[in-house]
This record gives structure tokens, C-alpha cells and sequence, in this order.
């Protein structure tokens, strides 16, 4: 994978980090920053989101979520925050497929890798499937520059948008094959007439994103680490943050590759599987197990405020 030039930010605006930082965070954005419920970030979780870069410590995005999701709910309201100007901060979007870099002067250039992109006829006929049959429960996410993605209405219990959910994965999966195109849905495969499969059908509690099985957390772990390595920047240690099993992937890569790694699960119910690295929860602050989501990220952004920057 060649290194992306997004650290064209970084010498345009002279941003600075310390070349071994005691950590680097690597972030999913749904559930440990934003909240599921509301999808804004609580302005606490923004105050130590820049606390902690100010101080030096690599802040990084590696989210499902736009460039302009992380814009909106994130970027801005970091710089209004009073993000200093020489700090700089890594957004890794759809999965790997989208990223960038914003200090307190705004955003640098938006990165697309094309080939990792849904052919657009099928995300034509996912908008006009949405519209015609599931507009009651979902939208169709138009930020989105690579992957195709529907979301649930905030005002539509969730019960009711996960069962309309399973409809909707199914006739997406069947349009997939229409295509002619091989598909993946957790365990249940259909490939194409050449016995590939090349996109994923990937459901979370708010949202399916329909994806190349190229994107992943891992992905966007390997971007993280080149982004990083572009400014001279090789962190002494990493913490990951997710809320679902595939966020350990972003773990599962680091790990592999030989970079210290803990990985923070704030939705630990999904079931904690065994690992060969550390994986903390709140119980771990000593808080109660059924901190989750944003509540339990912002206690350990908290902590690491505390420990780090004081």
C-alpha cells in the first residue's frame, strides 16, 4: 500500500507531534465518541478529545462514518473548542475507503480510494429501494463517497428498525446478485458466477453499510500507522476504542504488526472474545458494567486526560 499524501496538512499548517508519544488513540466514532441514540458528541468528550491532542497525543478516527459526519460532529466542534493551530488530527472514514486531516484551520483534502467503491448503478437502485420501500424507517446516507450505507431514523424505536432491518438486508443481498455482483451477509455467502465475492452486506444497530471486503477496521489501522510514520510519528504504545466485535480488527492489525495495543470494548455485551492483547471495559476504571457507549468513552478519554495531561 503506497503511504496517502494527507500530510500535505501537516507541512501546511506546521502541525506538530512529539515523533514517540507515550500513546496513540485509534477511534471508532459510533458508540465511544458519538452516541447511538442522539448522534452528537457530548461537549466533555470533545474538551478531552483536544486536551489530549493538544498534549501531544495522536488522535485518530477510524470509523464506518463520511468525511462529512466527522466533520459536522466532530471536526467542528473540536476547533471551537479552542483546538490549538499546530495540532493536527487524522480522520479515517468508511472503513479505510475515505480520509483526511483538519488542524484549527479546517479540513486538508479529501482522500477516495476509487477502486474500493460500490458500483454506483447498485447504490442507484439501493436510493430509489429506500424511497419506495423502507423511507419509514431508514435513510439513504448521501455523504457517503464509497460505500452505500442506510441509517435509522432517531425517531424510529430501534426494535422497529431492526426488524425492518432484516428485510432490508435480504432484498439488498438479492439486488447484489442481481447485479451480477458476489455478496457477503455475516455467515451467509452468495457469490458471483465466478465463485467471488467482493462486497459485504455489514448491519450494525443503527445502520448497514454495503462495503467492499476490502474495507475493515484493519484497514483503517494500516492507514492510522502510515499517517503517522508521513509526519516521523512511531506512538510507544496504542489504545483502540470500539463498541462492536469487528472494532477489534483495528487491535487484531497492530497486534499483528508488532505495535503495543489495548482495546477499549464499551458494548462488552456483544461477547469479549480471547485475545492475544489486553482488552479493558469499564469495569476496569471500577465503574459499574453498565456504563456504555459515549458514557464509558468519554470515562476512559477522562482517565487518560488525567494520567496524561493532568
Amino acid at each position: 500500500m503506497t503511504s496517502p499524501p494527507a500530510n500535505a496538512a501537516a507541512v501546511a499548517y506546521g502541525a506538530h507531534t512529539p515523533s514517540s508519544p507515550a500513546l496513540a488513540l485509534l477511534l471508532d466514532v459510533d458508540g465511544p465518541v458519538a452516541s447511538p441514540v442522539t448522534r452528537n458528541v457530548k461537549p466533555e468528550i470533545i474538551a478531552d478529545l483536544v486536551a489530549l491532542a493538544t498534549a501531544g497525543i495522536p488522535v485518530i478516527f477510524n470509523t464506518g462514518r463520511s468525511d462529512a459526519f466527522i466533520r459536522e460532529q466532530v471536526m467542528e466542534p473540536m476547533i471551537a473548542a479552542g483546538m490549538p493551530s499546530g495540532t493536527l488530527i487524522h480522520a479515517i472514514c468508511e472503513k479505510g475507503a475515505v480520509w483526511f486531516s483538519y488542524t484549527a484551520a479546517g479540513p486538508g483534502p479529501i482522500h477516495v480510494d476509487h477502486e474500493l467503491a460500490v458500483p454506483d448503478a447498485y447504490g442507484d437502485d439501493i436510493r430509489r429501494m429506500v424511497a419506495e420501500d423502507y423511507s419509514s424507517h431508514m435513510f439513504f446516507d448521501e455523504t457517503k463517497r464509497a460505500m452505500v450505507s442506510v441509517e435509522q431514523h432517531i425517531e424510529v424505536p430501534n426494535a422497529e428498525y431492526l426488524a425492518e432491518q432484516e428485510l432490508f438486508d435480504a432484498e439488498a443481498m438479492e439486488l447484489m446478485k442481481r447485479h451480477g455482483l458476489g455478496v457477503v451477509r455475516l455467515d451467509h455467502h452468495e457469490p458471483n458466477s465466478d465463485d467471488e465475492v467482493d462486497y459485504r452486506v455489514d448491519p450494525t444497530i443503527i445502520s448497514t453499510d454495503i462495503e467492499s471486503v476490502r474495507l475493515g477496521k484493519d484497514l483503517g489501522a494500516s492507514r492510522a500507522v502510515e499517517l503517522l510514520a508521513a509526519q516521523g510519528v512511531t506512538p510507544q504504545a496504542w489504545r483502540t476504542v470500539g463498541d462492536s466485535r469487528t472494532d477489534y480488527a483495528m487491535a487484531d492489525w497492530l497486534h499483528h504488526n508488532d505495535h503495543p495495543v489495548k482495546h477499549v470494548d464499551v458494548r462488552p455485551a456483544d461477547g469479549v472474545p480471547v485475545k492475544p492483547y489486553d482488552i479493558l471495559t469499564a469495569v476496569d476504571l471500577g465503574l459499574e458494567a453498565t456504563l456504555i457507549h459515549d458514557d464509558a468513552g468519554a470515562a476512559f478519554l477522562r482517565r487518560w486526560r488525567e494520567a496524561l495531561v493532568g
